[in-house]
């Protein structure tokens, strides 16, 4: 496998954004790439292996080694600060990271509670603000948190912002505008050179038609 070029790509919108930006870019992926459960996966007549891994995980297998090239949300590479080089912003999968709460709700005088699955980047967007507040990490559902008391606050992807309106919450800062992009493993970009810039050239090529 030393010649093949593994690719690290999160489950779900990014997945089918991101395939689909590679077949316009001419890579002959096969019709049951979308809908196969494997979690590896051989494109042999592109000389391409596919990993399929959840969000927070694709840093760190290109980090590793395991992945040579991979993508990822910028939201995933701020929170998990990896040793890799960004290379490309594939400008897909577009939201961006909010703060979000119950537009009434009373907030704690003292260090206020905000529940995210972001700890490290709202750690650091409210010490930048000179607020202290206590950080709840959760894994998912974190709009729940101020329903039940658990927190004060949120920070959390937004897309549509329905979601947070279907829960009763809103939007009262923005953290950062987020998009997808192309991360590469360093050892990788010095060993497999070729592949990796005729993957990036082709793929600005895309974006420099959306």
């Amino acid at each position: 496998m030393a010649n093949v070029l593994t690719i690290a790509m999160p489950k779900g919108r990014i997945f089918e954004e991101a395939a689909d930006m590679l077949r316009k870019a001419g890579y002959q992926l096969p019709p049951e790439f979308d809908e196969s459960r494997k979690l590896i996966l051989d494109v042999p007549k592109e000389n391409i292996r596919f990993i399929l891994a959840k969000p927070m995980d694709v840093v760190t297998y290109v980090e590793h080694g395991v992945a040579d090239v991979g993508i990822a949300g910028k939201d995933v590479m701020l929170e998990e600060d990896g040793d890799v080089y960004e290379v490309l912003d594939l400008k897909i999968s577009e939201c961006y990271l909010a703060v979000a709460g119950l537009p009434d709700g009373k907030i704690s005088d003292v260090a206020p509670k905000i529940a995210t699955k972001y700890p490290k980047v709202a750690s650091s967007y409210f010490r930048e603000q000179g607020e202290q507040v206590e950080i709840i990490k959760l894994n998912g559902s974190i709009e729940l948190a101020p329903l039940i008391g658990l927190a004060d606050r949120i920070v959390d992807i937004v897309s549509t912002g329905q979601t947070l309106k279907e829960n009763g919450l809103v939007e009262l800062e923005r953290i950062c505008h987020i998009t997808s992009r192309l991360i590469v493993n360093p050892v990788s970009y010095r060993m497999k050179d070729e592949p990796i810039d005729k993957l990036v050239e082709r793929l600005s090529k895309v974006i420099g038609g959306l």
